[in-house]
């Protein structure tokens, strides 16, 4: 059995909200610098620079794992983590479908780029991916599933996308492993103030857009770095578990 310190929200300068500086080569340095293992890549509504991060990262000890945070019908960010970039692809292909056909305006939203391993430019992504898809909750977590990926409602105690600013609860009709906090709270406080969470697995992350926000907050005591791995210590099955950092 491994520990693995993690990040599983992080953004890169596809996301037109990440500052400039979330290129792949310092995104893997810095995770690196802090001891962190696990990171996952979830850009907006997209994961057209997972790759590019996976081949910075690729002669470390860090692995990463596919994300996006995709935003929803009822303007719930989702963290949809999956194990491989095809899978990650393959949901996109869904994503882009339930996406509205709208330009982004970079002097008002902020650029969205595309880079390689290094961080160089490739081209602008035009479409707006700072929105919400036409794809329900129930709808996301089906597809979701279906790849074979993990669903967890991001940040559920913020007021701007956290699910229980949006919908008050926690639908019992999708079967959600975890819930994830911001930064700017614990999990100890946040079931006080939110106890709509209460009995739910909760894990944090710092939301990733800038180089001093990773957090790292988790540690993970599993076989792998995979998807099937984290499921059993999020729930701590068959010895695997999950600790938070103090």
């Amino acid at each position: 059995m491994k520990t693995y310190r993690a990040e599983l929200h992080v953004h890169t300068v596809l996301s037109p909200c990440a500052q400039i500086e979330m290129i792949p080569p310092l995104i893997v340095r810095e995770a690196l610098e802090l001891g962190i293992q696990l990171i996952a890549i979830t850009d907006h509504n997209a994961t057209k620079n997972i790759a590019a991060v996976q081949k910075a990262a690729a002669s470390t000890d860090l692995t990463v794992l596919p994300g996006m945070e995709l935003q929803t019908r009822e303007e719930v960010h989702i963290l949809c983590l999956f194990d491989t970039l095809e899978q990650a692809q393959a949901f996109q292909k869904e994503v882009d479908l339930a996406l509205p056909e709208i330009s982004n305006r970079p002097d008002f939203f902020g650029e969205q780029f595309i880079v390689d391993e290094t961080g160089d430019f490739i081209q602008s992504e035009d479409r707006l991916l700072i929105t919400s898809t036409r794809l329900t909750l129930r709808q996301a977590w089906e597809k979701v599933d279906r790849l074979g990926g993990l669903f967890i409602p991001a940040h559920v105690n913020r007021k701007t996308f956290g699910l229980i600013e949006n919908l008050g609860l926690v639908p019992e009709d999708i079967p959600i492993l975890a819930l994830e906090i911001s930064r700017h709270t614990t999990p100890d406080r946040a079931v006080v103030e939110f106890p709509q969470i209460r009995g739910y697995p909760l894990i944090q992350n710092g939301d990733v857009h800038g180089l001093d926000e990773f957090l790292g907050s988790n540690e993970y005591q599993m076989e792998q770095p995979t998807i099937a791995e984290l499921r059993l210590a999020i729930e701590g099955k068959e010895n695997r578990s999950m600790t938070f950092r103090t």
